[in-house]
């Protein structure tokens, strides 16, 4: 059995994330017995919190199990598991720091962010998206030419959008949310136009929304976004044995179960149903694990 116990989150943004010198985690985990993992309050069902205040999601589901396949590898009797709360702004600098050993949650793996972190096998292919109310009748990105529209603070997601405005000069007010919860709120209170972020994110808030039928996700695709569980950059020796459990837990079939308990089948704390079954892209990922982030391997 582990002992799960939270530490409390420090303050990562007085620094920048730094490309680290690799890091011996599996030493690290085995001289300390414990291992680190940096989790979402609210990206759900990926890592969020339930109504008795319990880490839990999809993301979470699969680190527990590479938790498990590391305890074996150490060949520890006991492993304890360190729950520390990340941000769309420091899960970067405390992976790259050493402060987690993993993360878990709704992180883009790219080219630019492989600079500074390592990545697993991806679990889930999404793309970048806006939500608006239905009545407001937008379709393109085109449409919110002159908006005010948000997006959660450090994320590819409101980078993107930043860098559309400026090519197409749309004029737009683009408003950072402290995370995905406050934006979402934004368009609910009618003080954005649009939240731009991962389609299946959107799909969940407004699944659980007061009034699911009020919003209408774009279908203009902005990108292709493949998640990732994030590791230290450059540690050959410990991501050998997270792809490895990654890889035995898709090739064994297990991943069918894990994906439709939180994609297929009622979910905390409301016990909605989100009802998305698994995409071509990412049946392909489970087919042919990748920790690639190159889009193009998603298409």
């Amino acid at each position: 059995m582990y002992t799960k116990f939270v530490v409390p989150a420090i303050a990562a943004l007085s620094f920048i994330a730094q490309p680290a010198l690799a890091q011996d985690t599996l030493k690290k985990i085995k001289d300390s017995g414990s291992i680190t993992i940096g989790h979402r309050d609210a990206s759900s069902p990926f890592s969020y919190y339930d109504d008795n205040q319990k880490v839990v999601g999809y993301a979470m589901d699969l680190c527990y199990k590479i938790a498990d396949a590391v305890k074996k590898e150490l060949k520890l009797d006991k492993l304890d598991i360190k729950l520390n709360p990340v941000t769309s702004a420091t899960r970067i600098p405390l992976i790259a720091n050493g402060t987690i050993d993993l993360e878990c949650g709704s992180t883009t793996n790219n080219i630019e962010r492989q600079q500074q972190v390592g990545f697993t096998i991806t679990h889930f292919v999404t793309a970048n998206r806006f939500v608006s109310k239905k009545k407001n009748n937008f379709k393109t990105v085109d449409d919110l030419k002159g908006k005010t529209i948000t997006s959660t603070s450090g994320t590819t997601n409101i980078k993107q959008i930043t860098e559309i405005d400026g090519a197409k000069k749309l004029g737009m007010t683009i408003t950072p949310a402290k995370d995905h919860a406050e934006a979402f709120l934004m368009v609910e209170t009618d003080r954005a136009a649009a939240f731009v972020m991962d389609d299946i994110l959107l799909s969940t808030f407004v699944a659980n929304s007061k009034a699911p039928g009020d919003y209408v996700i774009s279908e203009d695709a902005l990108s292709v976004e493949p998640y990732g569980i994030m590791l230290p950059r450059g540690d050959t020796a410990f991501k050998k044995v997270v792809d490895a459990e990654m890889t035995r837990i898709y090739k064994s079939g297990e991943i069918n179960a894990i994906y439709d308990k939180w994609f297929m089948k009622p979910i905390p704390p409301k016990n909605v149903t989100l009802n998305l079954p698994m995409s071509a892209p990412f049946k392909k990922v489970v087919a042919n694990p990748t920790s690639s982030g190159d889009p193009k391997d998603y298409q």
